[in-house]
């Protein structure tokens, strides 16, 4: 059997903890921060863990990180 191949930008964005949830950055920060509050850039610094529903469509596309 061929080894499956994982998508490119998916070992790019996300990470697998060792309990099997998948790790990302936080959303919105890439421009655009004079508009935001500053409670939003605090709470948005570093990593989150990406939401079940979200995880179900990455999760596939990592087949040997679990």
């Amino acid at each position: 059997m061929p080894k499956m191949k994982t998508k490119s930008s998916c070992k790019k964005r996300f990470k697998v903890t060792a309990t099997g949830k998948i790790k990302t950055a936080q959303a919105g920060k890439r421009h655009g921060m004079i508009k935001r509050t500053k409670k939003f850039i605090r709470d948005a610094r570093g990593t989150t863990v990406m939401s079940e529903a979200d995880a179900k469509i990455v999760r596939p596309m990592m087949p040997y990180s679990r």
